[in-house]
């Protein structure tokens, strides 16, 4: 796929050049493109952003300009933020937009004014409720939930009780995982009772773990295994069943995303898998799909940019430690 994107993406280079915006937000005789995540706080958007800056130095040596600019909110809850950050691009008239939209309902009319606009858009990790844009370039996140599912399911050999904390509403992708899960339980796995799945977490670490003692002080003396759909629910929730002397694989715990704490608590055995994506990717082919789309290329409406679950005992594979320890530095430079 990489090498396919590039080679295509080098074709078009000729029609691209042309087209940057009139505005002052153009890069030359190159594009200005925006890459807008859903937040700037978690360790994932990291990822995006590296590969995001790869995509662009693989184009630049390929003699495309691309100017690269990083702008999101701080918090993944400000959609009045994100909104803005997307209608003020808009107004600044550049070329294309990459963007993670926190909300798949808030979002729909900045993208939708984005179109209108003959700025070309495309949408990464999170859905959104239009089809008024060039590609989606996410994870298959139904499959991920499944995934995590199935693997807590068998560790649990089919039996006992587990919970789901949910993420936020509004949340495409996180809301696909939960769905995922749900259904992974009902369908394969009825002798394990899920004893509640509709609290949120929130979209910080510290409400996350509000929200798991919360749970926890309910459910804690019953529950044998555990989901959580993101990064910030995982790391709280392992925080939240240590407090309570569960950890070391008393209640299972399945994650979703990687960081530097979760990596730690997956080695220690507090957590029993978690479920990655590839962030790097989805960064990378989201610019590279874009750049192809403003060259006139046809792009596919949906790109899948994978996702594996990750034990102790897959861990230290080679395939593995790519996803578990994202080049960032290489793309970021120091203290990114």
């Amino acid at each position: 796929m990489k090498s396919w994107l590039l080679g295509a993406a080098c074709a078009a280079l000729v029609f691209v050049s042309g087209c940057g915006s009139q505005s002052g937000d153009s890069s030359g005789n190159g594009l200005s493109l925006v890459v807008i995540p859903k937040g700037t706080t978690h360790e994932f958007w990291k990822s995006i952003h590296a590969g995001a800056i790869k995509a662009k130095q693989e184009l630049e040596a390929a003699g495309q300009p691309v100017k690269i600019i990083w702008k999101g909110p701080l918090k993944e809850d400000d959609r009045d933020e994100q909104i803005k950050v997307v209608e003020n691009f808009i107004a600044r008239g550049v070329d294309g937009i990459v963007l993670a939209p926190l909300d798949d309902k808030a979002l729909v009319r900045p993208v939708e004014t984005a179109g209108k606009a003959d700025i070309s858009v495309v949408i990464i990790d999170s859905g959104l409720q239009t089809d008024n844009y060039a590609s989606f370039v996410a994870t298959d996140n139904t499959l991920g939930g499944r995934m995590g599912g199935a693997h807590l399911g068998k560790l649990l050999g089919g039996k006992g009780s587990v919970l789901l904390l949910r993420y936020a509403v509004g949340s495409a992708s996180t809301t696909k995982r939960e769905q995922g899960f749900l259904d992974e339980m009902k369908e394969n796995f009825p002798g394990i009772k899920v004893l509640s799945s509709d609290q949120y977490a929130g979209a910080t670490r510290d409400l996350a773990y509000t929200a798991s003692q919360n749970l926890l002080s309910r459910y804690g003396n019953e529950v044998n295994g555990i989901f959580c759909p993101n990064e910030s629910v995982t790391v709280s929730m392992t925080k939240a069943v240590r407090d309570i002397g569960k950890a070391g694989g008393m209640v299972k715990i399945i994650g979703f995303d990687t960081s530097v704490q979760s990596l730690r608590d997956l080695k220690s055995g507090d957590v029993a898998g978690l479920v990655v994506q590839n962030p790097v990717k989805m960064g990378y082919l989201g610019v590279m799909t874009l750049v192809e789309n403003l060259g006139g290329k046809a792009v596919d409406k949906r790109i899948d940019t994978g996702v594996a679950l990750i034990t102790s005992e897959n861990m230290s594979e080679p395939d593995m430690q790519e996803l578990l320890n994202p080049p960032l530095e290489k793309y970021l430079g120091t203290g990114n």
